[in-house]
């Protein structure tokens, strides 16, 4: 059975001792209501590491609304026998008064990066995101971290972090795991009703649509997004919080479309938010 450890100070003891042979510690942070996804992410970093650590904390820094806090999905049980399945060693799960024994006064901030997208419409989400992440570093010191490209925006906060604040992690990026219909894979998926879940794959789709117009081509940013809000106005309970092409690196629109990029998107489906991306390169 994998065992679970909420004290900082347990943890790094339980890994202090396999470092110091020389094991190679593996790290995937999480927030739990585990899926393909993170099974994805658990299998990747066990192939890579001696010492598999994954963490499930609910993070409260990162929620910039309390009812999305509240809803968001708590699966205990189902989320150790993943991590029991993908041969994890130890699950830190800290409460909060342990991560955050005393009012947080020190942030981690990426503003250059958090500008568009994501960061635009929930502010501080990636304060949060980027200032726990250090501090589960910090608590289990990995090797590396696995960390999805699903949430584009938030692994280039974090690999940027990583270099610039001389943290000794390699990042591995790990592709995004969609259902047989093309939904990226979420948590938040469940929380979608039975006629939403329906029509939630025609996000990938309108994004798809993009890509292949700019594969085909396309170097106007506003002929290629009509491609996705083309087939998006077919779906009138799906609506778009935000459409862009951006630079993978910077997170910030590109005037005209080059040779390689990202595009990402934000939908609210039934009071449900989901994101998506999808690379050209041409």
């Amino acid at each position: 059975m994998v065992e679970a450890i909420a004290e900082v100070a347990a943890l790094r003891h339980k890994v202090a001792e396999p470092r110091k042979g020389g094991a190679r510690v593996g790290f995937v942070p999480t927030m739990g209501a585990l899926h393909r996804g993170h099974a994805e992410l658990l299998r990747v970093a066990r192939s890579q590491a001696d010492v598999l650590v994954a963490s499930i904390f609910v993070n409260p820094l990162q929620f910039d609304r309390k009812d999305d806090l509240d809803r968001y999905p708590r699966t205990w049980e189902a989320d150790l026998a993943i991590c029991e399945e993908q041969g994890v060693d130890l699950v830190f799960a800290p409460t909060v008064q342990d991560l955050y024994p005393q009012e947080q006064l020190t942030f981690v901030d990426a503003p250059v990066l958090t500008q568009y997208l994501c960061g635009a419409f929930r502010p501080g989400h990636f304060r949060g995101v980027a200032t726990v992440v250090l501090k589960l570093f910090n608590a289990v010191q990995p090797d590396f971290a696995c960390f999805g490209e699903k949430d584009a925006q938030q692994l280039a906060v974090i690999r940027r972090m990583v270099a610039d604040l001389n943290l000794p992690v390699e990042i591995v990026p790990v592709p995004t795991v969609r259902e047989e219909d093309g939904l990226a894979l979420s948590s938040r998926n469940k929380l979608l009703s039975a006629e939403d879940r329906l029509v939630a794959p025609r996000f990938a789709e309108a994004l798809r649509a993009v890509i292949a117009t700019v594969q085909a081509g396309e170097q106007d940013v506003a002929r290629a997004k009509q491609a996705a809000y083309q087939l998006l106005a077919a779906t009138p309970q799906m609506q778009v919080e935000y459409l862009e092409l951006v630079d993978a690196d910077t997170m910030t629109p590109v005037e005209t479309i080059g040779d390689e990029g990202l595009l990402a998107a934000a939908v609210w489906l039934g009071g449900v938010r989901l994101i998506d991306n999808m690379r050209w390169n041409r």
